[in-house]
Order: structure tokens, then C-alpha cells, then sequence
């Protein structure tokens, strides 16, 4: 090869060279982030979800512990008599019934003065856009940057602007949204499980928009239908056409977009019915008469309970696996904590077994939902939280970013003697949202501060 050849050459690779570290350079812009960040962000979790299939993890509970677990419980269960009791059952009776028959409503209502907000152009913004429209509509002057900077403030990294600190926060959790309105603002909020349609009217029908965790399926980059976490704001509902009126951050058409009871149910599932309703305190005790028994939490739970194991008998596939999931949610709520893990251990077995077909299975729930670290954790499973942590945040996400698994994981590894690798996960929870108080708490705790 020539002198003059290798000069070109040399030349090229050095131009190429400047190239490279002008588009670097360049990217650390924050204005060019905020443009080209999320095309980065997705084009490293598609390569690495090609090369390990998130929905292809599975966790498979320890059976020593799972096997130790549901023999204490056939111990403490007492044996079915032979013949009728009228003794309490091993399932109670939700604590509070109700003391009326609720008023007829109207079969059609779409409440006015609602303010629609979408999560675009934002990082994983379904909660902060949710719930400014549901304090708008009381008149709350704040907006969905206002909420972020509290339930989702990221990485306090001096060189990134505000929208790209928050870009690993992969979710907002209801209780971090509670916080908010008890917190910073002047209202209330109440939050309960196992919610149903006719209840969501009658709230509605009143004046009080509805805030709702729900599941929804959209086809990714490889054309199978993957299923996400969202939060839908309710604001009307039209019986004789069988549907809901909703405010969808994301979805297109997103302002007062019409969804169908059953695909709203199908939805709802799988976040146990979840349910938060704003509202100013001088309505509480309104509120309180429309909710019935409702307004028991622990009602709430038990209802939820019964609502999930009348499904486990009735469903099939994915319905059947989130009811399940959801049983071991309402145990989680009521306290039963080994009776809860019995419960996830049939929900990830369900989950394993479920097809390879067009819809992949919902790799993403434990980015949502954290029961199934209650109930192993306040059984004594703590290796079984390590395990379900480090498959939720080594195989099921492009980069371990989720403070709650990490803090789950570092109070299991503190109980089995890692003090070290405790520290370690709960001082990167903080890292990723400085504003998570219990990864501090025991952070303090343990450091001793």
C-alpha cells in the first residue's frame, strides 16, 4: 500500500474520528438531548431486548422457602368441618355493609370544566399529566412539571436539564401521588382497591372525577403486542352506548376519548381495581356517604380479594394470571403476608406457562406493582426478593433504574448478612429519585445518621 494511500486512509479515520466526538460533544446539549435522547434510549433497548427477550425472564420462587411457607399455613388452617358452623370463616366478611341502597343515577354524565394535559414530550409522564388534570379540575393553578419535581425529580446531575433527570424514572407509584396531594396541596385524596363500574358512576354522577390504574397492550418494534402500565382519568360515562368518557394523556384521541366497559374492566384488572378520587376536604363527608363501604380500606382490600379469587376460578391466560396477582396484592393490603406469597408463587408459575403468541407476557408488571416483595420479604423470603429483584432489574428493563426494586433488594440483602450490598442498592434508590423517602430512611438506619 502506498504512502499516499495510507495518508487518505489515515485522514478518513481521523475525520471520522472528529466526527464521533463532535456528535459526543454535541449531545451532551441539553436541547439536543431533549431531541435525540429518547431515539438513544430506545435504540439501546432494542438491541438489548433483541438479544435477551424481556418477556422470555422468568423468576421462579425458591421451592424450599415457597414449600416451608405453604406447610406452615396448612398447619395454622383449621381442618373443614363435617357438617355446618356457625363459626367464623377462614375468610372474613368485609367489616362495613351497606347501610342503604345507593340513589338511582342519571344513565349518562359528562362532568364540564375538566382541563385535558398530555405527557408528551416528557419522560414517563402518565402520572404527573393524571394527576394535574385531576387537581385542575379543582382548581389547583399548578401544572405537570410541578408535580414531577416532587414524585419524580431523577438525577440530580448538574450538566442535565430538568426533562432529562427524570428520563430513568420508569414509573410513579399511586402512594407517591397520594403523597403529593396530602403534601403540596390542599386537598385530599383517597385510594382504595377493587373499585367496580357501578361505583365509578356513582362517584362520577356526584362531581368526582375518577383516576385510574389500568394495563394497556400496544404493538413494539418487533410487532408483538407488549402490555404497559397507565394511568386514565374519568371524568363521564353513557350507559346506553356502554362506555366511559376518559381524559388518555397518551393515547390518541386523548381528550374525551370513549372506552368500552368490558375493554375498561379488561384494563382495570390488571391493577386490582385501583381507584383515587381528589377531592376539597369541605366534600369529604359526601364523598365518604357515596363510597358506602368503600371508605373502610380494609373493606376495600377484603372486597378486592373476594373479587380476585372469584376470577382465579372463571378466567384463563393473561386475565387469569393478573387475577391471581391480584390476590396476592388484597392479602398483601389485609396483612397476610404468607398467605400472599403462597398467592405470587401460583401468579409466577401462571406466568411462566403463559403462551408464545403474538402478545408477549407482561414483562413490566414488577416496574408497577411491588406486592410480591411485601409478601417474601414479611414471610422471611428474603432470598426469593433478591432473585425476583435481580431478574426485574437485569432482564426485564434496559437499565436497572427502578428505586423500588433496588430497595427491596437492599433490605433483603442487609437481612441476609450483605450489609454492604444493602448500602450499595439503597443509596443508588436515592440516587435515581432523591425524594424516595424510604430508601433514605433505612439508608440513615443503617449508616447510622
Amino acid at each position: 500500500m502506498s504512502v499516499s494511500v495510507l495518508r487518505r486512509l489515515g485522514i478518513a479515520l481521523l475525520a471520522v474520528a472528529l466526527l464521533l466526538l463532535l456528535a459526543l460533544i454535541l449531545f451532551q446539549l441539553p436541547f439536543v438531548q431533549a431531541r435525540l435522547g429518547w431515539r438513544i434510549d430506545e435504540l439501546q433497548s432494542r438491541l438489548q431486548y433483541a438479544l435477551a427477550p424481556p418477556d422470555q425472564a422468568l423468576f421462579t420462587p425458591d421451592p424450599t422457602l415457597s414449600a416451608s411457607v405453604a406447610s406452615t399455613l396448612r398447619a395454622l388452617t383449621p381442618s373443614p368441618s363435617p357438617v355446618p358452623s356457625d363459626g367464623p370463616s377462614t375468610t372474613p366478611a368485609p367489616s362495613v355493609t351497606p347501610s342503604r341502597t345507593p340513589p338511582p343515577i342519571p344513565e349518562s354524565v359528562s362532568l364540564e370544566g375538566v382541563v385535558y394535559v398530555d405527557q408528551h414530550n416528557r419522560w414517563n409522564y402518565c402520572g404527573p399529566a393524571n394527576l394535574t388534570m385531576a387537581l385542575n379540575f379543582w382548581g389547583w393553578p399548578g401544572n405537570r412539571d410541578d408535580v414531577a419535581r416532587v414524585v419524580k425529580p431523577g438525577i440530580q446531575d448538574p450538566d442535565l436539564d430538568f426533562i432529562q433527570r427524570g428520563r430513568w424514572d420508569k414509573n410513579v407509584m399511586p402512594y407517591e401521588m397520594a403523597d403529593f396531594v396530602a403534601e403540596q396541596t390542599e386537598f385530599s385524596v383517597v385510594v382504595r382497591y377493587g373499585g367496580d363500574l357501578d361505583l365509578l358512576k356513582r362517584l362520577i354522577a356526584a362531581g368526582f372525577p375518577v383516576l385510574v390504574e389500568k394495563g394497556y397492550y400496544e404493538a413494539d418494534y418487533t410487532g408483538k403486542v407488549a402490555w404497559l402500565g397507565h394511568y386514565l382519568y374519568t371524568t363521564g360515562y353513557d350507559d346506553p352506548a356502554g362506555e366511559f368518557i376518559v381524559q388518555d394523556a397518551y393515547l390518541e384521541p386523548g381528550p374525551d376519548m370513549r372506552v368500552s366497559y368490558a375493554d375498561y374492566i379488561d384494563g382495570w384488572r390488571s391493577f386490582n381495581y385501583l381507584y383515587m378520587v381528589i377531592y376539597p376536604p369541605d366534600r369529604e363527608t359526601e364523598l365518604y356517604d357515596i363510597l358506602g363501604p368503600w371508605a373502610d380500606p380494609a373493606w376495600a382490600s377484603q372486597y378486592a380479594l373476594e373479587t380476585a379469587e372469584a376470577e382465579v376460578e372463571t378466567l384463563t391466560g393473561m386475565e387469569r394470571f393478573f387475577a391471581t396477582f391480584n390476590k396476592g396484592t388484597s392479602l398483601v393490603e389485609l396483612l397476610r403476608y404468607a398467605e400472599a406469597a403462597v398467592a405470587f408463587d401460583t401468579a409466577f408459575e401462571l406466568y411462566a406457562d403463559l403462551g408464545d403468541d403474538d402478545t408477549q407476557r407482561p414483562y413490566r408488571i414488577m416496574w408497577y406493582q411491588t406486592g410480591p416483595y411485601f409478601a417474601y420479604f414479611y414471610s422471611g423470603r428474603y432470598q426469593d426478593v433478591v432473585s425476583l429483584a435481580n431478574t426485574t432489574l437485569n432482564e426485564t428493563i434496559s437499565e436497572p433504574t427502578l428505586e423500588e426494586s433496588l430497595y427491596w433488594r437492599g433490605l433483603a440483602r442487609e437481612a441476609l448478612g450483605d450489609v454492604n450490598g444493602a448500602v450499595a442498592d439503597l443509596a443508588e434508590s436515592v440516587r435515581l429519585n432523591p425524594n424516595f423517602d424510604p430508601g433514605q430512611f433505612h439508608l440513615n438506619r443503617i449508616l447510622g445518621g
